[in-house]
């Protein structure tokens, strides 16, 4: 078959999820072709519903990573999403003790907590939050928002700030560091829980991952109508700006000519053309030759790493007994037994903490009597435990009878097909084996051995949770910005003799961002 004249600035961007529209919003600004392939009927990757209810993302942090987005391409948030601060974080619960309430101001969780815990544990957390605030400014900018972290240029970093060495806990995990900085096991586990924002385990995870806390502190928001509301208004955007978004087109395989990709094929057989490839997937499907032997060589280190965790989600509707819920829960197991050493042995968790998201409380307005509700228990991916028949039975008894001895029963409780789980998972993200945040966060360098938005193959990038920086929806949106800039930029560099960049483009967003996120907040 011929190929068709078209620009030489037309882009495919195979995925719908936050880190491709991401990536589409700020190239069809800038008067790309961009055509966005989604394989699900609706846009959004894991921002995603059942039946109406969140089954994915809950929590929505680094506001201004998003407000960034939006300005850069002329827009502002907030006319296009319902974004409700809440001034509670989280609300947590242990056996026999709780609720226990964490803020947005660093001062009322201090006060917060030494009336739960006592005095000693008001001035531990004030020396652990000090010490997550350094490490989230003293990494913000080489890490999160450098598109390609080095080794060698971290390390000169660290140098040039030596309290960072100190405050990293070079060679400690997380576990270790918080051991040495509470008394109270229960404060050690919830702030141990922030490993899992990134499907890690605090008992494996660098200390680093202590500034996952300094992130939230900065505030949490709600997004009326769901996460999902906030990738369909991105999509709606890209579309009003003249990109073109398809559903229910599953890519078969990425082509590639002359050294460089060429288009893709969609399972239905049509074949498209482009010079430029985005895949906003799981990068280890490509490594598996998921999308055709061209393309197999990318990634391939995904391959090698350990998986992150994956999860079971419950996603219903019920009406809840009287009990005294926040948008965002934590019902803790006992501090004394490891739901993480369960789960890296490959089991699902015998004695779990869950996560309630209780969607309609936290909203501004009334609760209905009739509630959304989203649990999530950690669970291992597929590479450690394979799905089994009985995963609905064990899934369910080690749900919602934990949460009755809280205090928190549901009518009705949610059948088969309110539940997610690694099988699913890997289904709908192939390639993922269930995993819902790509390689493991486990070890002092796993930041830096992620892959990047560039590969060796000419014209194709990477986006995405499992890409550079990491898991969670800001970082999926970074990672968004960080394949818009190197498609940008090697564009420009190849042709520039046809400016395609405006003044201030995509290429130039970075210090704003940058200076952005000096203020915001992350997971």
């Amino acid at each position: 078959m011929k190929k068709p004249r078209h620009s030489s600035g037309r882009v495919i961007v195979i995925g719908a999820g936050i880190g491709g529209l991401a990536t589409a919003l700020p190239l069809v600004h800038r008067g790309f072709d961009v055509t966005v392939l989604e394989r699900q009927s609706v846009p959004g990757g894991k921002m995603r519903q059942v039946n109406g209810v969140d089954a994915g993302p809950t929590v929505l942090t680094m506001l201004d990573v998003f407000e960034a987005l939006f300005d850069d391409v002329g827009e502002m948030l907030s006319d296009h999403v319902t974004l409700i601060p809440q001034t509670i974080l989280a609300r947590h619960w242990w056996p026999g003790s709780g609720p226990l309430d964490l803020f947005p101001g660093r001062a009322q969780s201090a006060e917060a907590i030494g009336a739960f815990a006592g005095d000693t544990a008001r001035s531990e957390f004030l020396t652990f939050a000090d010490r997550a605030a350094r490490l989230f400014d003293g990494f913000r900018d080489p890490v999160m928002i450098h598109p390609e972290p080095k080794l060698g240029s971290l390390t000169s970093h660290v140098m040039k700030h030596p309290s960072l060495i100190r405050d990293m806990g070079v060679g400690q995990t997380l576990k270790k560091l918080l051991d040495r900085s509470f008394t109270d096991p229960r404060l050690r586990q919830l702030f141990g829980r922030y490993a899992t924002y990134v499907g890690g385990s605090p008992d494996r995870s660098p200390a680093l991952l202590s500034l996952i806390w300094d992130a939230e502190a900065r505030g949490v928001w709600c997004v009326k109508g769901g996460m999902s509301a906030l990738a369909q208004a991105i999509a709606s955007l890209i579309e009003r700006k003249g990109g073109t978004i398809r559903t229910n087109a599953a890519v078969q395989k990425i082509n590639t000519a002359f050294g460089g990709v060429s288009g893709v094929t969609l399972e239905s057989g049509e074949t498209l053309y482009a010079d430029h490839v985005v895949f906003n997937g799981d990068p280890r499907a490509l490594a598996l030759g998921l999308l055709g032997a061209a393309t197999s060589e990318t990634a391939k280190m995904t391959t090698k790493r350990a998986r992150s965790h994956s999860a079971n989600v419950w996603s219903f509707r019920a009406t809840p007994s009287e009990i005294d819920l926040v948008h965002h829960n934590v019902f803790f197991c006992d501090p004394s037994k490891n739901e993480f050493a369960e789960i890296e042995r490959g089991f699902i968790p015998s004695d779990p903490s869950l996560y309630v998201c209780a969607e309609d409380r936290g909203q501004d307005s009334p609760t209905p009597k009739t509630e959304r509700f989203e649990i999530i228990m950690n669970t291992p991916p597929l590479t450690q435990r394979a799905a089994q028949p009985e995963d609905y039975e064990i899934c369910h008894t080690r749900t919602f009878p934990l949460l009755r001895r809280f205090g928190l029963s549901f009518s009705p409780e949610p059948g088969p097909d309110g539940l997610t789980t690694a099988k699913t998972f890997d289904a709908l993200f192939p390639g993922s084996a269930g995993s819902l945040y790509g390689q493991t966060p486990h070890g002092m360098t796993a930041a830096l051995e992620r892959p990047t938005a560039r590969t060796r193959i000419k014209g194709l990038y990477l986006a995405g949770g499992g890409t550079h920086p990491g898991a969670g929806v800001p970082m999926a949106a970074l990672s968004g910005r960080h394949a818009a800039e190197a498609i940008v930029t090697d564009r420009t560099s190849t042709s520039r003799s046809r400016k395609t960049v405006t003044p201030g483009g995509t290429s130039t967003a970075s210090a704003r961002t940058a200076n952005a996120l000096s203020r915001s907040s992350g997971s």
